[in-house]
């Protein structure tokens, strides 16, 4: 779409168009800084579940979280396009996509920490982080899925919540307790 076509769409003459976004560029910035907003005003965050124990609250947001992108699966289509897209490359963009992606990956971290480090502690984080990248990397994944073969984001949360409880179970911390698990 040229600005042409956007100050037709919108009523507004070019030049205003180029003196608020600069170019066509700023315009898809500001679309999808827009959208993250909107988005993200009903999204929950993982302290939404705080009440609840680690892998529940781990659940329960999960779940939230999926819902909502269940209804809104043009988000993240929109925001996969413009990450892979001609437009990648323009500052404007990589850094609205950056930012964007960079809230995520903090959800999940915040998600998954009281799970496998809740005492922090090196490692730990380095799991949270590796696993905060899997995640983000499911949603992102499930984004293609579902365009093209209508599977929901939520139909999926039963098994990545299963992982994740697996992995819990295997380094012992099924209920967020951190376990000695060396024998000491």
């Amino acid at each position: 779409m040229a600005i042409s076509d956007l100050s037709t769409e919108s009523g507004l003459p070019a030049s205003s168009i180029y003196y608020h976004f600069g170019n066509k560029l700023g315009v898809l910035a500001a679309l999808l800084e827009r959208t993250f907003q909107e988005f993200h005003a009903q999204f929950p965050a993982p302290s939404s579940f705080a009440d609840r124990e680690p892998l529940e609250r781990f659940e329960a947001w999960l779940t939230t979280a999926c819902a909502s992108l269940d209804q809104r699966p043009d988000y993240l289509r929109l925001l996969l396009a413009i990450s892979v897209g001609p437009q990648k490359d323009a500052e404007t963009v990589r850094t609205t996509v950056r930012r964007i992606r960079d809230s995520a990956h903090r959800s999940w971290v915040e998600a998954l920490a009281p799970i496998f480090a809740p005492d922090g502690g090196e490692e730990d984080e380095a799991f949270v982080e590796q696993l905060a990248v899997l995640g983000r990397s499911m949603t992102d994944g499930l984004s293609v899925t579902h365009s093209f073969d209508g599977m929901s984001y939520s139909s999926h949360v039963a098994s990545f919540v299963a992982l994740i409880r697996g992995l819990a179970d295997q380094r012992g911390r099924a209920k967020g307790v951190a376990f000695d698990v060396s024998g000491a």
